[in-house]
């Protein structure tokens, strides 16, 4: 991936948020690799672009944010990604999260419920040059004729576990997301051991913007 606006003083920060990611616990080298590859700014509201790389969240339009670098760090972790697996991201958003997961070497299916917000992403990945399938659509049906995937990413606040979501996992897979109410959530991995038996954990405390059901045109 190459951005001809990607300049040294970005490089430069991107590195230093590198290393502050890595002081905050943060160990997957891959994952660090992709973070210090993909132009965050680019992601971001003009007005935000002095703060790309500070280790915070912002807003981008229709009241929802880009996460936090630790937060897409943490989330990405966990998924405990190989190359060409396959993705399904629930709620695209500016696409950040979805770049550092193609980045990777994942094959990434991304599902965004506001069509803005949806063909901006794709505009923009598109152009940098990764290769994702975009869809606009409701975040809790899934995709499931393009499953089973390897791994299920939220990146939005799950009031509880998505049970539609778990039937899309391989068995092996690993699904990561915030759960919880609107104002606290835990990180929750739930791995598909079986055809009806999945194993919990949790990973610390996240706030996110709520997962919500249906599409905004």
């Amino acid at each position: 991936m190459t951005d001809s606006t990607d300049s040294f003083e970005a490089k430069g920060k991107r590195q230093r948020l590198v290393e502050e990611l890595r002081q905050k616990g943060i160990t997957d080298e891959e994952v660090l690799r992709a973070i210090n590859t993909v132009p965050r700014h680019l992601f971001m509201e003009p007005a935000f672009l002095n703060h790309a790389y500070v280790d915070k969240a912002f807003p981008i339009s229709l009241g929802q944010t880009i996460s936090q670098p630790f937060t897409v760090a943490t989330q990405t972790s966990l998924l405990k990604i190989k190359k060409r697996d396959k993705i399904l991201e629930i709620g695209t958003g500016s696409g950040y999260q979805a770049a550092i997961l193609a980045e990777m070497g994942a094959k990434v299916f991304t599902i965004e419920r506001f069509r803005e917000i949806h063909l901006k992403a794709q505009k923009l990945l598109t152009s940098l040059g990764y290769n994702i399938d975009f869809f606009y659509g409701d975040g809790y049906a899934g995709k499931p004729q393009y499953g089973p995937f390897d791994g299920i990413i939220i990146t939005a606040a799950a009031s509880e576990t998505p049970t539609e979501l778990l039937k899309q996992l391989k068995i092996g897979g690993r699904m990561v997301a915030p759960i919880g109410d609107s104002n606290f959530q835990t990180m929750t991995v739930i791995e598909r051991v079986g055809d009806d038996s999945f194993e919990y954990s949790e990973h610390g405390a996240f706030v996110f913007v709520p997962m919500l059901k249906g599409t905004v045109n």
